[in-house]
């Protein structure tokens, strides 16, 4: 079989074009005519592979899903209209009221909000415990659980859960796993391995190729639940076709992603004014060990570091010249946030020490640009600030 970055490039369109074109077209449209009653019928019934509406399926948004499908070798592949949209999507498929779910509060602010805030009055029970800890995740569990959540690497606090022993009661209590694997990919981390039924990514990050579009992506790995596309969250098919051409470069942009993580990251924990460095990559990591046999010597490109105070990490902000303040991840440039006061500003600093955010805490999302030059940028911004 070719390598990843071979298959990313030289897949082939189920179908071919009629005027040869080596991309599938976008088709801009809602409609897609049937030459008979019968024909068409049949298509709403799930008896002819065609497309009907484009809320229900469309040839450039199946083109992106069957690379993506491809790619990561899952049996199944629905593209959505974002992250979020798919993470809602997969609950609202797996789970109903009076049931509940188990994860943790380290997961991404929205998520987290999504289930507690939104579903919460709907009926669903969140149910949190430390994803690191296998007892308290059994313990949790009982008849009315309907999926385990979890990132694989957490957003922002950069924890790596203990996958074998998550994936082990998964399977023992018959639950599906639910993996938000937006940080990693399928590039890095190969989900099926540990267990995971379900993988969710935000193809608005790295499969974009540079936050050009706003995407999500459920694949289905095993022990598949159908996914009700009712809510009517469909990707729109120019932005499957911007994704499929940063499908493309994923794997390069990923390598040197790393790269720089690593690089930066062995920085800022020499550095003085730095009290503190989270990344998985650092042998200093709680999760260096873990992380090296799961991901090996690519640990994505999130990282975060404390200074002395929340005033301090405004400062260094406003000081950087090359680093972006911005609100993303995965991007080609390498942005930054206190994660406090923007991503978690909906909740309490109560509730925030429940998560364990500390309001000292930067996350750095890092990009493709010289390594040297982003040093650089740190180190004057660490003296100035």
């Amino acid at each position: 079989m070719y390598g990843f970055a071979t298959r990313a490039i030289h897949q082939r369109p189920g179908k071919k074009d009629v005027h040869g074109s080596l991309r599938v077209p976008v088709y801009d449209n809602v409609a897609f005519e049937h030459d008979t009653a019968q024909s068409i019928q049949l298509a709403f019934e799930g008896k002819k592979p065609a497309h009907t509406y484009s809320r229900i399926s469309n040839p450039t948004v199946e083109d992106f899903e069957q690379r993506i499908r491809e790619l990561s070798g899952s049996l199944a592949c629905l593209a959505v209209s974002s992250g979020m949209a798919a993470i809602n999507a997969t609950i609202m498929a797996l789970a109903e009221a009076g049931s509940n779910i188990v994860t943790t509060k380290k997961i991404f602010g929205n998520t987290l909000s999504l289930f507690e805030k939104t579903f919460g009055p709907w009926g669903l029970e969140t149910r949190c415990v430390s994803m690191t800890e296998p007892a308290e995740i059994e313990k949790a569990i009982d008849k009315q659980t309907r999926a385990i959540f979890l990132e694989s690497i957490t957003n922002p606090h950069l924890e790596v859960a203990d996958f074998e022993a998550v994936g082990t009661l998964a399977k023992k209590y018959g639950i599906p796993l639910v993996l938000d694997n937006t940080v990693m990919t399928p590039y890095l981390f190969d989900s099926k391995k540990v267990g995971v039924n379900i993988e969710i990514l935000s193809s608005t990050k790295s499969i974009s190729g540079g936050a050009t579009s706003v995407g999500g992506v459920i694949l289905d790995h095993g022990n598949r639940s159908d996914v009700l596309r009712n809510t009517g969250s469909c990707l729109a098919p120019h932005n499957a076709y911007l994704q499929s051409l940063g499908l493309e470069t994923l794997s390069l942009r990923l390598d040197k992603t790393c790269t720089n993580t690593q690089k930066i990251a062995e920085f800022l924990e020499a550095h003085s004014q730095v009290s503190s460095v989270h990344y998985p990559g650092l042998k200093s990591s709680p999760y260096y060990e873990r992380a090296v046999k799961l991901f090996g010597n690519k640990c994505g490109g999130l990282l975060t570091f404390d200074l002395g105070s929340k005033q301090t990490c405004f400062a260094l902000i406003d000081s950087l010249q090359l680093i972006r303040r911005a609100t993303n991840i995965n991007d080609n440039k390498t942005l930054i946030v206190h994660p406090a006061s923007t991503i978690f500003a909906e909740y309490s600093e109560e509730e925030q020490a429940a998560m364990c955010l500390r309001p000292t805490m930067l996350r750095l999302s890092v990009g493709i640009e010289n390594s040297e030059d982003l040093i650089q940028d740190l180190q004057k911004g660490l003296e100035n600030r």
